[in-house]
């Protein structure tokens, strides 16, 4: 059946968030290193391993999981919006977790100063902020190729408030999209079904009518699997996948979107 919509993810879709973060580590640990001779290399990989031990330990850690926030999108999210109190947790716990986060990682680095991990805190998420990074010839290029010939759909898991500043860092995105939908405020997460189902209704399109196109085989390719959309695996780095979850495609550029679409006419 024809291709009527195609749907987005966005991080390390269309938005590189991946190298939005590194960077970020990269230019926050260097403070570190002027301040106090600490191992660059070795803080980002402490702080990485601490921020993930710990973000478990919270009480919110099963609602974010079912939302799809991540360790290190809280060591620079706000969580100031969406209905549910568990963000309202999170907003009061996202400052105690960064400082706590970077100062167990200085420990680890053999530097016991929690002033030094407060302001690596701070500047962590300011340099996060400095970065909001499409992918070059890519992202742009092919949402203008899309955009008038398909319903586009943006589907991205997270807290409403830091989704929508990543989207907000890059203006240009939102007019290209007929529908957005922030798993936070929609109340449930991919690869849960219902989030999916609710955007085809959106988009009033059959499932086969439709793509879903990101980089999470756990996420965007199991739940469109699993109500019948055409799920695109955009696989950039040649990550090695099991059997387990099987895309229809596999793609390196979302060039290669036209060929996918061209075949499913």
């Amino acid at each position: 059946m024809t291709i009527k919509a195609v749907c987005f993810d966005l991080d390390d879709t269309l938005l590189w968030d991946d190298k939005s973060v590194t960077e970020a580590f990269e230019a926050t640990c260097q403070v570190a290193h002027q301040e106090a001779n600490v191992d660059e290399a070795q803080l980002e990989a402490e702080v990485r391993k601490e921020a993930r031990a710990l973000y478990a330990t919270y009480e919110p850690f099963a609602f974010t999981k079912m939302i799809g926030i991540n360790p290190f999108e809280a060591l620079w999210g706000n969580f100031s919006a969406g209905e549910q109190p568990e963000f309202r947790q999170l907003e009061q716990l996202a400052p105690i977790y960064r400082e706590e986060s970077w100062h167990r990682g200085l420990k680890a680095c053999g530097v016991d100063n929690r002033e030094l991990a407060r302001k690596l805190a701070d500047r962590f998420g300011i340099e996060r902020r400095k970065r909001p990074y499409v992918y070059d010839n890519e992202t742009f290029k092919v949402l203008d190729e899309l955009k008038g010939k398909y319903k586009l759909l943006l589907l991205t898991n997270g807290c409403p408030s830091l989704q929508q500043e990543k989207i907000d860092g890059v203006p240009e995105l939102t007019p290209y999209f007929n529908h957005i939908i922030i798993s936070g405020t929609f109340g449930k997460g991919k690869p849960d079904s219902s989030i999916f189902h609710h955007a085809l209704e959106l988009l009033d399109v059959k499932p086969e009518e439709a793509l879903m196109v990101g980089d999470k085989l756990t996420t965007d390719v199991k739940g469109s699997l699993s109500v019948g959309m055409h799920a695109v695996w955009v696989n950039r780095t040649g990550h090695i996948r099991n059997d387990e979850i099987v895309p229809n495609y596999e793609i390196k550029h979302l060039s290669e979107l036209h060929d996918i679409i061209a075949e499913n006419a």
